[in-house]
């Protein structure tokens, strides 16, 4: 699994200020096994889709050359919002 995309998903859960715990009531995932798949884990894509769904967020896939609008776009709100 893409370390990067576990350290987004452990970056969105504590933007939330969410703990491992707090995602069982909004997964089902046990603390264990979410616990697992942050560190290690190597999730299907529909444990992929009902995770985002925890974290209010979503699944996407972008075009690599599109990459760079998205993130301009991204730093753009971030500048508005401070």
């Amino acid at each position: 699994m893409n370390k990067s995309l576990l350290q987004q998903i452990k970056k969105r859960r504590t933007q939330l200020g969410l703990k491992q715990v707090d995602m069982q009531s909004r997964t089902g995932i046990s603390r264990q096994q979410y616990q697992k798949l942050e560190s290690q884990g190597n999730p299907r894509l529909e444990t992929l889709e009902i995770i985002a769904a925890g974290l209010n967020a979503q699944l996407m896939l972008i075009p690599d050359d599109k990459v760079h609008l998205i993130r301009q776009l991204l730093n753009d709100e971030i500048k508005v919002t401070i």
